[in-house]
């Protein structure tokens, strides 16, 4: 057996679950590491340590790295943000992950170590040795999508080099985009024959590896495999390794739609099996009587921040909703506790995603012919049919008014209801008043939405707000990585781009959303669309698709990874992020468009740039594309 000598950073961080806490003590061989069940399974669990945290609005690049959120302060130290402003560079990348700033290459040798060691192990069984490799086999895995997702063709780490290796063999190259898919889709396909359907405990095992989740991710995988970024790019032609090896293939293939396709279904068809389905919000003792659009409103709103509800496949228990809440939730939620200081409320959502969501219809508002898209920015008071959406007798813009249930779920802003929060009256739930000189309005140059929109999607409902008390008092919850809908509409995506227009693909739509309260696309774009017939060809089902999914998945992490494989992001991210004009009292001022910030995107910036240094010490090493 090789022998390394090596170290294991130890974690300081909480989790919901114990297993996520629980790294080795430092030692000096792989045989000590090895020896007992206890000191295997403290390897293990460093294995998991290092899954990168996908809700920490510091270290994720898909929160505040696109533009889904803003921050109040232009100088905030955030490194998404740096991203998001342009200011990525190759002296020393923001989040690079190819560096021990964020370790994945560790994570993947630390795994790696374990693969090659754990049937060395005396007290464990055998069974159970397979699975824990299963599990670990998973994980490199995704430390290798992580990496490829983010840098485009990189190494695969099959086996650590060892300490006897030559200078040359250290310095290893990029692999072509699809040989390092297949490797990934390998070692999934090598981990689903061991992995169980579930968790033995749920109490100490929620967030592990089961075979779902793998289902599930490798559909996932594929699909990213078969997207226009990857699959036959004509603007990675030309890119290739120093020895001539061309890093993207030449031309599209739509076989990849059809794995992808095969795996979205099989994946479906296993969450089905064991139960999972669509999460529909049930009432308490506390939110009862609901009426029915607040229940559809609840239905969405909490389906991703319902701890392990029915539609949840994977979610990773070590990522602290706690700091997402605070510095999400408006400080005057009620207006008494404008004074706490534990909140922040200076999480901001741009105008250009509130855009993004339907009008009542289900359809965009500037296809909706009975919207009154041309006047979205006059006034409006609010009567008694809109009470569960906005204030009765408060004044807003147009723009607000008979917007779908995911608006008002995911978005919280200037007369909105903001239901729960410790004030479950559905008939007079709180709701926010944010011009200048109100509660929730600008007060200095902190502590406020600078674009008059809160991401009221990341606060559970029933966390309180103390109006006499320093405190704030929050459910945390596991960070969702995988859930159903997800592959719904995965599902609905790759049989589009395989075959066109399909019955199946709206089957699947059309459940996610029945659940927000639609009606399917077919009657919708038929019944209320300008482009009544949109949904019958490839290139407008396509565009229904991807809205949808910018939809359902506002605010998690989803779409800055989405508008890369659809090479839109060179046209979403070049244009203005834009708000309500937060230093005017008056609603006649206030609701005017105010330009924030406009945003810049190139060719380049689908990938990271690899830090220049790490070049000159490999020469083997070709910069990413443009960089």
């Amino acid at each position: 057996m090789k022998k390394y000598i090596f170290l294991l950073i130890l974690f300081l961080a909480t989790s919901c679950n114990k297993y996520l806490d629980i790294v080795p003590d430092n030692i000096a061989t792989i045989e000590y590491a090895f020896r007992l069940r206890a000191t295997t399974e403290r390897y293990l669990f460093t294995c998991y340590s290092y899954l990168p945290q996908l809700g920490n609005r510091n270290t994720s690049p898909a929160l505040f790295g696109g533009d889904e959120l803003w921050w109040v302060r232009e100088n905030i130290s955030s490194n998404p943000w740096h991203i998001a402003r342009g200011n990525q560079n190759v002296t020393n990348p923001y989040l690079n992950f190819w560096n021990d700033t964020y370790p994945l290459w560790r994570a993947i040798r630390e795994c790696n170590i374990f693969l090659e060691n754990i049937m060395n192990v005396k007290d464990v069984e055998d069974f159970e040795k397979r699975k824990w490799a299963a599990e670990v086999k998973f994980l490199k895995a995704y430390y290798h999508f992580f990496l490829l997702r983010m840098y485009g063709p990189i190494p695969i780490m099959k086996e650590n080099i060892p300490i006897s290796a030559s200078e040359e063999e250290v310095r290893v190259s990029r692999q072509p985009v699809d040989e390092v898919f297949n490797y990934i889709i390998e070692l999934i396909d090598e981990a689903c024959l061991d992995l169980p359907d579930l968790v033995d405990d749920e109490n100490s095992e929620l967030g592990r590896i089961t075979l779902p989740i793998a289902m599930g991710m490798k559909a996932k995988i594929l699909v990213y495999a078969a997207s226009p970024l990857f699959n036959g790019n004509p603007d990675y032609s030309g890119y290739s390794n120093k020895d001539g090896t061309l890093l993207f293939s030449q031309s599209a293939s739509p076989e990849k739609w059809a794995k992808a396709v095969a795996a979205c279904k099989e994946a479906i068809d296993k969450c089905h099996s064991l139960g999972m389905e669509l999460y529909y919000f049930e009432e308490t003792n506390i939110a009862r009587n609901l009426s029915d659009s607040l229940k559809t409103q609840m239905n969405t709103r909490n389906s991703f921040v319902e701890r392990w509800n029915s539609e949840i496949i994977w979610a990773h228990t070590k990522n602290n909703a706690r700091d997402l809440q605070v510095n999400a939730m408006p400080k005057s939620l009620p207006a008494a506790a404008i004074g706490n200081s534990v909140v922040e409320g200076h999480f901001a959502v741009p105008m250009r995603i509130a855009d993004l969501f339907y009008s009542e219809h289900g359809i965009p508002i500037d296809e909706d012919i009975s919207w009154p898209y041309d006047n979205r920015f006059s006034l409006r008071t609010a009567g008694d049919k809109d009470r569960f959406f906005i204030r009765k007798g408060y004044t807003t813009a147009e723009y607000n008014f008979d917007r779908e249930s995911r608006f008002y779920s995911t978005l919280g802003f200037d007369g909105g209801v903001w239901f729960g929060q410790g004030n479950f009256d559905q008939e007079n739930a709180y709701w926010l008043e944010l011009k200048l000189g109100q509660s929730g309005g600008k007060r200095g140059n902190l502590n406020h939405t600078v674009t008059g929109y809160y991401p009221k999607k990341y606060i559970y409902y029933t966390n309180v707000l103390s109006t006499t008390a320093n405190t704030y008092t929050s459910v945390n919850y596991p960070w969702t990585m995988l859930r159903l809908t997800d592959l719904y509409m995965l599902y609905a995506e790759a049989l589009n781009e395989l075959q066109g227009p399909n019955d199946e693909s709206f089957i699947y739509l059309d459940l996610v959303r029945k659940r927000a309260g639609l009606a399917g696309v077919k009657e919708s774009w038929t019944t209320y669309s300008r482009n009544p017939t949109k949904f019958n060809t490839q290139q407008g089902l396509r565009e229904i698709i991807q809205q949808e999914r910018n939809i359902e998945f506002c605010l998690e992490g989803q779409r800055f990874w989405d508008v890369r494989r659809w090479k839109t992001a060179i046209e979403v991210y070049n244009d203005v992020i834009s708000g309500w004009d937060m230093d005017q009292a008056r609603a006649e001022d206030y609701y005017r468009e105010k330009t924030i910030f406009r945003q810049s995107f190139a060719l380049k910036d689908y990938f990271w740039p690899i830090r220049e240094y790490d070049l000159i010490v490999n020469k083997n090493l070709v910069q990413s594309p443009g960089w």
